[in-house]
């Protein structure tokens, strides 16, 4: 078959469309741009909003207007945790976000036979971890390592652990092997991701966390940068920034997720620590390296939020001096509590709270970026664009470089000039 692939959403789909992808090669598939004509299109879905839903359905009912006679495959978080919306969308093949060799084998199935096929389990029994192989498309300069899924936090705005149940981890000796494989195929780049890598190793009841998985993996690949996904703050303690400082191919960049610095708002939303805590990881995270990049997301007008309460948030975000931010208005998950919360915010206001958080986000980055005008960093370049080469430090800060040369995944020194918007700008040494 000819399979194009779309995916919408987080790392870890992106991770496991690679994987789909590799499975489905090795089977003497071929895949296709999506835009062009396929046998089979499979469409990764996300749920993380009502808006990601809604994207879904868009591109499947596209898919089918203009691919009428394809096999049209739709896997991921919507359809695990709303498959009856999937009726009337003349959907060949309906899987979830596990066992996906076996959806692989699902939709040869449903070529071979062309009957429709609904193939879904009760994400909330899942107690293993499902291997996959790790890796992606030629040109990639980084490769992902999906080292955990799952998440029993249960946040009062997410619908994610429905979508993905409790927390499973990749073994320790599977995790080194795949970063040594990954390392042996040229990546320059290896980064640990999964729904929530904080809790990696806690269903092992053997004190393993995630400290160990890092350096193990960091000692199974010397040659490759480790760059950790999203952190619960709690994860950042005085072990955690000891060990982790010894680590010469660790990235120091730590994106600890925030969502407000409010700790009214931080109740109602069941997240699991304060801003005193939130704080103590930053102020620790600092004392350990030289101007780690730090990173976070932050969610704007949760149902409740006063203004006292997002000035709260504003100063708490000064407090922190963030290198980047993501900021989210906050979008109503239908089945979640907090979509049933009273005081919902009028868009307009989580519209304007959102551009003042972005202003203060946008000035606190320019802040940190100009540290290091003047210094020579080492970058990975990714890609060219409009005669710059575009690249990442290990804090995670994009730099932009003019050169004749294809730099494209190759490590090398600039020597910094300037900041330019949200990146830095300079020469290669």
């Amino acid at each position: 078959m000819n399979i194009a692939f779309y995916t919408l959403g987080c790392k870890v789909n992106q991770y496991e469309t690679q994987a789909l992808e590799q499975l489905l090669t090795r089977r003497g598939h071929t895949l296709v741009p999506f835009e062009g004509e396929a046998d089979a299109y499979i469409i990764n879905t996300c749920t993380v909003t009502a808006v990601s839903d809604k994207k879904s359905r868009q591109i499947i009912r596209r898919t089918r207007k203009t691919a009428p006679d394809a096999l049209i495959a739709v896997c991921g978080c919507y359809p695990q945790t709303h498959p009856k919306d999937m009726e009337g969308l003349s959907v060949d093949l309906v899987a979830g976000t596990g066992d996906r060799t076996g959806f692989v084998d699902l939709l040869e199935q449903t070529w071979a036979e062309r009957q429709s096929v609904t193939a879904l389990d009760d994400a909330m029994k899942r107690r293993i971890f499902e291997v996959l192989p790790a890796g992606g498309l030629e040109g990639r300069t980084r490769a992902m390592l999906k080292v955990e899924d799952g998440c029993v936090n249960f946040c009062t705005y997410c619908i994610i652990p429905y979508a993905r149940g409790p927390i499973r981890s990749l073994p320790l000796e599977q995790a080194k092997d795949q970063a040594a494989h990954l390392a042996a195929e040229g990546y320059q780049e290896l980064v640990l991701t999964g729904i929530e890598i904080s809790s990696w190793g806690h269903e092992f009841r053997d004190g393993s966390s995630l400290i160990d998985l890092v350096e193990a993996v960091c000692a199974a690949a010397p040659g490759c940068r480790i760059r950790l996904g999203s952190l619960e703050p709690r994860t950042i303690t005085g072990d955690f920034c000891r060990r982790a400082a010894k680590l010469d191919n660790l990235c120091p960049h730590f994106h600890l997720s925030m969502q407000s610095g409010c700790d009214a708002v931080l109740k109602r939303m069941n997240r699991k620590y304060d801003s005193a805590r939130y704080y103590e990881s930053v102020k620790l995270l600092r004392e350990t390296f030289d101007r780690p990049g730090i990173t976070t997301d932050l969610i704007v007008g949760f149902p409740g939020e006063t203004e006292a309460e997002f000035e709260e948030t504003l100063a708490f975000i000064r407090k922190c001096a963030f290198s980047a931010m993501h900021i989210f208005p906050y979008s109503k998950r239908p089945d979640t509590p907090a979509a049933k919360m009273p005081d919902q915010i009028l868009k307009a206001v989580k519209e304007e709270r959102a551009h003042r958080a972005a202003n203060l986000a946008a000035e606190m980055e320019r802040a940190y970026l100009e540290q290091f005008v003047g210094e020579t960093v080492p970058v990975l370049f990714e890609e060219e664009r409009e005669g710059l080469w575009r690249g990442y430090t290990t804090r995670y800060t994009e730099v932009m470089a003019p050169n004749g040369e294809n730099l494209h995944n190759r490590l090398r020194s600039v020597r910094v000039e300037g900041v330019e918007g949200g990146s830095l700008r300079g020469v290669l040494v």
